[in-house]
């Protein structure tokens, strides 16, 4: 880089550029705010970078080469030289019908990912005539009560030609087994099977709330579901570890960053404790990172992840394999940033946002539609949402050499400093006893709060400018469609599932459910009995209802 003498001479002029062509101008103009920081406050910006901010940066051990330890440039050595990103688009709402229809759609479209949406029941574990799903029925994604509706949902979709991300917590074992018992009706072999399911529970206790089990028997659940795929469906994603909702619910980047990583920690960890090898399913990890407005900020954050990530897993958990310390993420632009105010606005946003996250070397992207502030996109807002990650691939030459930012003093110190503040996060983490001790006390949940009470002041105040919320608004705006679920959608699902229990042989569900339930007061993989349970059309709540008999339901204390 710079040799000490270098640094002296950079040093003494700055220090006469500040003097002489700085502080007049300063003199007379002033600038527009006392103090510049990263958009969720966490780094303050100075004036201008310099060699001096990154003196320290050793090239081999900082950053390395794409493909290369430590992987802060990238896990795969041509970058989208050789293969774009995956584009996807969250989809699935109301019926399984419809969404199929969507599915088909968007792969018509050009996109190259599936990824789906479940509604409020489904993520809960409740059935679409359970009295607690009275009016979520398909609102907030797809019912998903059996197998005929994954069938549904899937048809003429071949899964040997497909990746489906599926964004379910609490019951993804159930779901994932309902996806490869599709497959093994369509005779797709369940190595070639490919794709991810969130299965990140820890975050729900954080920030999401969708949990249904204590944490105890919930990292059980998740620790079975990496040795079935391990051993039956080796290119599925077993888990996406999301710093997203972290993110959403408020946090700084710094905190996303932490959390995200500290959750990781822990699911390797207790993985290990239950016989598991790290190189067994570390490779088939994933992590699930939000896209905000700060373009620097984010980039630094997302090569933070990657370096981080490395160097845990090869001090913490001894891996043979290369790949289980490779940090490979899919990326949404960021929801809680989308405003009901000027939607038109919201496709800016997500442009640049998405810039922010190919210029960081995400796997894998989402672009919210700019009516999601309001409802579920349309189809036509949906497609301006791919068009920009096609015009990004195709267009805008973001695409077309490895990390474009690296060297940039600025980029490089950023992502210093975003990386040394997660560490102080997790150190703090770490004499709490853990990510999971961390959260059950409710600590990780009351620091998100903090920042999100500080930023959401900041607003209020008009310290911080939402273009077209406290700043820059008008007096009316456009009217636009919006989809909508009805009532006559929500009776169909439930009508649709009153016919499977008819149809069904109701005493093969009796015993594929009491072999669950003897699976699960023993310590056998609770996958088999899942897989079994589905094949023979027992119901998401069903399933969930044998476990949650076993395991109870997890009451959070007061935060």
């Amino acid at each position: 880089m710079f040799d000490a003498d270098d640094l002296a001479e950079i040093r003494e002029g700055r220090e006469e550029w500040e003097a002489e062509t700085v502080e007049p101008l300063l003199e007379r103009f002033g600038e527009r705010r006392d103090s510049f920081r990263t958009d969720t406050g966490g780094q303050e910006v100075d004036r201008l970078y310099t060699p001096e901010d990154v003196a320290d940066l050793d090239y081999g051990e900082d950053l390395g080469f794409p493909g290369e330890e430590p992987y802060t440039r990238g896990v795969y050595a041509t970058g989208y030289r050789g293969r774009l990103w995956t584009m996807r688009q969250y989809a699935g709402f109301s019926t399984p019908e419809d969404t199929n229809e969507r599915f088909h759609y968007l792969l018509d479209e050009g996109q190259t990912g599936l990824s789906m949406a479940f509604d409020l029941p489904t993520q809960m574990g409740y059935d679409s005539d359970a009295g607690l799903a009275e009016g979520e029925v398909g609102k907030a994604g797809v019912a998903i009560d059996s197998l005929a509706d994954m069938e549904t949902v899937f048809e003429e979709i071949p899964l040997d030609s497909v990746s489906t991300s599926m964004t379910i917590n609490a019951p993804a074992s159930v779901l994932l087994a309902m996806y490869v018992a599709v497959g093994d009706e369509q005779g797709v072999p369940r190595e070639e099977l490919r794709g991810t399911i969130q299965n990140d529970i820890l975050k729900e206790y954080i920030a999401r709330n969708t949990y249904i089990y204590p944490p105890g028997p919930s990292m059980r659940i998740i620790t079975d579901v990496f040795e079935f795929c391990a051993a039956e469906v080796p290119n599925f994603n077993t888990i996406s570890i999301s710093g997203y909702h972290v993110r959403e619910a408020g946090s700084t980047a710094a905190q996303e960053l932490a959390f995200t990583l500290g959750n990781g920690i822990e699911y390797v960890e207790q993985a290990v404790e239950a016989g598991l090898d790290v190189d067994d399913f570390a490779p088939q990890l994933s992590f699930f990172f939000n896209a905000h407005n700060d373009i620097f900020e984010e980039v630094a954050k997302f090569r933070a992840a990657r370096r981080m990530w490395h160097d845990i897993v090869e001090e913490h958990f001894d891996p043979r394999d290369p790949k289980s310390t490779q940090l490979k993420f899919h990326t949404q632009t960021a929801g809680s940033m989308l405003t009901a105010q000027q939607i038109e606005n919201n496709v800016v946003r997500v442009a640049y946002q998405a810039l922010a996250a190919v210029l960081g070397g995400t796997q894998s992207l989402h672009t919210n539609g700019k009516d999601e502030a309001l409802s579920l996109p349309t189809e036509k807002s949906v497609r301006t949402a791919l068009r920009t990650q096609q015009i990004l691939a195709h267009e805008s030459g973001a695409a077309d050499t490895i990390d474009p930012l690296a060297g940039s003093y600025y980029v490089e110190s950023l992502t210093d400093e975003l990386e040394a503040e997660a560490y102080g996060i997790l150190e703090n983490v770490e004499d709490r006893g853990g990510m999971l001790p961390a959260v059950e006390s409710g600590w990780v949940k009351r620091r998100i709060q903090d920042t999100a009470f500080d930023r959401q002041r900041e607003i209020d105040e008009g310290e911080r400018i939402i273009v077209g919320v406290n700043e820059f608004e008008v007096d009316e705006e456009s009217e636009m469609d919006v989809e909508e679920v009805t009532a006559e959608d929500q009776r169909r699902q439930r009508e649709r599932l009153e016919s499977v229990r008819e149809d069904r042989d109701g005493e093969a569900v009796e015993a594929r459910l009491s072999d669950l339930a003897d699976a699960a007061a023993g310590e056998a993989n609770l996958m088999p009995p899942i897989v079994a349970a589905v094949k023979a059309y027992a119901t998401v709540g069903e399933i969930c209802d044998v476990l949650r008999g076993e395991f109870g339901e997890y009451q959070p204390d007061a935060v």
